[in-house]
């Protein structure tokens, strides 16, 4: 009879992995977390101690082992964005693949001094560390001023002193949505920004700032608009367009109320005026006509986030600011202007 029968079956803990191994229970960690500083001979040795173990990497029997509550607590501002609610999703898939569980908090709009309350309760359920996806400027500095002492990262495109980030360049998707209107031709570009306290927008409205710069075009003042197809819808019907023919509008949901209200005003997309949006969403490439836009990569970024919070929980050397490249996706929305 084995031992194990004699004392009845216990599920195996990530020390009973090593020792079958014979490598630290860290090392374990790290092939479960999927590091790549691990030799590929000391991997296979414990990818085949897990399969005979029959080990599961349930969260309790990981929290016992490591003395972790093996939780990440996420602030998501805005969440009803898609931007935010994707990279929420993306961060959930990653953690669960790595054996973490997520508990969010969601601060909308009109609850911005409950990110106080959403620190609290976060760190009051004992998460090991804590992710801010979307700040505004405002919530951060609030942010700022709590003391948790917990690895926080910040997902937003600026690196922060004081807190490890992690982002899509908003500012190059910008830059390669303008330089392709330039491209086509188009000399007079307005933008449609979302709200500037919000740091993705102040990074795209500077990246189309910087593309007309560098051009040696002309930079009107950009309309702040709130994110939503409602307000691009307005600014499409009553903006007076003097010169531009081509309209950067910050993300696709203010493309599409952009490209309705211009329609209704008599004006075609891309024949007078091209439009340019950010996000793709899974809808862009069925508005009339299929947006051109810049699409970002939120499976990667939450991959990175989590691969990011998971070396400062277990004390390793963390890039302090990692970004990931977007890319531009070229639909009909885009024409040269009419001569």
């Amino acid at each position: 009879m084995t031992d194990q029968m004699a004392r009845g079956w216990q599920r195996p803990s990530i020390y009973d992995v090593a020792k079958q191994a014979g490598v630290s229970h860290m090392t374990v960690s790290r092939v479960l977390n999927g590091h790549p500083n691990i030799r590929e001979s000391t991997r296979e040795r414990v990818l085949q101690a897990i399969d005979e173990m029959n080990y599961t990497r349930s969260s309790i029997a990981r929290a016992l082992a490591t003395r972790r509550a093996m939780r990440i607590g996420i602030l998501v501002d805005s969440p009803v964005q898609w931007g935010p609610n994707s990279t929420l999703r993306a961060i959930e898939s990653a953690a669960r693949d790595a054996g973490y569980a997520i508990s969010a908090f969601s601060i909308s709009d009109d609850e911005e001094s409950q990110i106080d309350t959403g620190v609290v309760e976060l760190v009051t359920q004992g998460v090991d560390a804590l992710c801010v996806i979307a700040p505004r400027a405002s919530s951060l500095d609030l942010l700022r001023q709590q003391s948790t002492g917990l690895p926080t990262l910040v997902i937003k495109a600026e690196s922060d002193p004081e807190m490890h980030t992690a982002a899509v360049d908003q500012r190059a998707g910008a830059m390669a949505a303008v330089m392709h209107l330039i491209e086509l031709g188009h000399r007079s570009i307005a933008h449609l920004s979302g709200p500037l306290d919000w740091y993705d927008a102040r990074a795209r409205e500077q990246g189309w700032r910087d593309a007309l710069a560098d051009a040696g075009l002309p930079i009107a003042p950009p309309v702040v608009g709130d994110w939503t197809s409602d307000y691009g819808y307005t600014f499409g019907k009553t903006y007076d367009f003097a010169d531009a023919t081509a309209v950067f509008a910050a993300n696709d949901q203010m493309a599409l109320g952009l490209v309705h209200g211009l329609s209704e005003r008599g004006l075609k997309v891309p024949d007078d005026i091209s439009v340019v949006g950010f996000d793709d969403l899974p809808d862009a490439r069925h508005f009339l006509p299929p947006l051109t836009t810049v699409r970002q990569d939120f499976a990667a970024l939450g991959a990175l986030a989590l691969q990011i919070i998971i070396a400062a929980i277990e004390g390793e050397e963390v890039t302090e600011h990692d970004i990931i490249e977007p890319r531009l996706i070229v639909r009909s929305s885009t024409a040269p202007p009419r001569s």
